[in-house]
């Protein structure tokens, strides 16, 4: 099994200072990005051959349930850098001089990339289709033009990671690498969320903006180049981290109220009557059930796209029930900002948002819950032995 071999009290602690106001203002979290920068975290899964950590994705899922503890906005921006270097550390996928300047500057400030994919015609590539976006030769490289949608953390991104089609015939896609501040970029701010306000998933339009010709990543034909959702599953669940540590904190608040609530007619704490203890018991079997899905699956079954899927949708489903719980049975004061419960209770109604959504994970498992039906009534034998394999693998 991972551990976290990151300290991360201190960060967690000022990320959870910052994040009321955040969510207040839904002005970028320079505050929280900052305390993730300077303790390094940012780049925590940078590969050992670049000089980094190298830490393994069940580590970084485990960081992002740290961080989420504290500001879940926060963690959703860090986890976008993260990932892309964890992406990096397995497959070479950047021309590496641009690469290591990267690393290079991010000793000296915040270097923060998010991939740009989703479209307002198009909608999440979870789905299929291809970008509208277009990137046309130039004497000197590839140009620009389209709009993408819920680009998280787009006010303080470093790099925006363009997904787009080309010119060309064949055409190809691939994800281009558009330094922030160049001419042609603007952020249309369109983010006005329940929850996760501080995240600033705003719109961005891309008119013309010139990049280098070698500064694109994964440069295929278009039609190979459809998103893989199963491919995808061990990282979408690692996201599911975050909001696993914001229900911690919205249990931590709750048992800290039922412990100071004493109320007159009853002349102790409220901790102590049997509902509350009956509430306490839910909430900890929901959120603790929660924590055992996505870790076994994390440190057990990388390699089984399904049981990761299963593992995200059931413990999403579990934390959006924790959190209403606890809500619903503290009344007013579960929906005052003053306790934070109602905060972590509106962040955590993202958990089964990102992409693929609900449907699009549910018909994967449907599909392979066919394929293996299909199997079964050829070879009940077979099935038996691959789900007992299966069992012992997890154990």
């Amino acid at each position: 099994m991972s551990q976290n071999r990151f300290d991360l009290t201190d960060v967690v602690q000022k990320l959870a200072d910052a994040a009321p106001a955040a969510d207040a203002t839904g002005e970028f979290p320079w505050v929280g990005i900052r305390a993730v920068h300077e303790s390094g975290l940012l780049e925590s899964a940078v590969g050992k051959r670049f000089g980094g950590a190298g830490a393994s994705l069940p580590e970084v899922a485990r960081i992002l349930a740290d961080l989420g503890r504290g500001d879940p906005s926060v963690a959703l921006i860090s986890a976008m850098t993260i990932f892309t270097h964890l992406g990096e550390a397995g497959r070479n996928r950047w021309p590496e001089g641009l690469y290591r300047g990267l690393l290079a500057e991010a000793k000296h400030r915040p270097i923060l990339l998010n991939a740009a994919r989703v479209e307002p015609d198009l909608g999440s590539p979870a789905r299929g289709g291809l970008p509208e976006t277009v990137a046309r030769r130039t004497g000197n490289g590839w140009s620009i033009t389209g709009r993408k949608r819920f680009v998280t953390g787009a006010l303080g991104l470093t790099h925006f990671l363009v997904w787009a089609c080309t010119d060309e015939k064949p055409q190809r896609v691939g994800t281009f690498v558009v330094p922030a501040g160049l001419p042609g970029i603007e952020v249309i701010h369109t983010w006005k969320s329940l929850g996760m306000r501080a995240s600033g998933s705003h719109d961005v339009h891309f008119t013309d903006v010139e990049v280098p010709r070698e500064d694109v990543l994964d440069l295929v034909d278009a039609g190979s180049g459809a998103q893989d959702n199963r491919a995808h599953a061990s990282m979408t669940l690692a996201l599911s981290a975050i909001y696993l540590g914001a229900a911690e904190a919205a249990q931590a608040a709750f048992v800290r109220f039922a412990h100071e609530r004493v109320p007159s007619n009853l002349g102790y704490p409220i901790a102590r009557t049997e509902r509350f203890i009956s509430l306490a018991g839910e909430i900890d079997l929901l959120v603790g059930g929660a924590r055992a899905l996505i870790f076994n699956a994390l440190d057990y079954s990388l390699d089984n796209p399904e049981a990761l899927i299963r593992a995200r949708l059931l413990a999403g489903r579990q934390l959006l029930k924790a959190a209403r719980l606890a809500v619903g049975a503290l009344g007013n004061p579960g929906l005052s900002a003053d306790l934070g419960i109602e905060r972590h209770f509106r962040d955590i109604q993202s958990v089964l948002v990102h992409a693929p959504q609900e449907d699009t994970a549910i018909a994967i498992l449907g599909r392979a819950a066919l394929g293996r039906g299909h199997l079964a009534s050829q070879s009940p034998a077979s099935v038996a032995t691959s789900a007992t394999n299966s069992i012992l693998k997890a154990g």
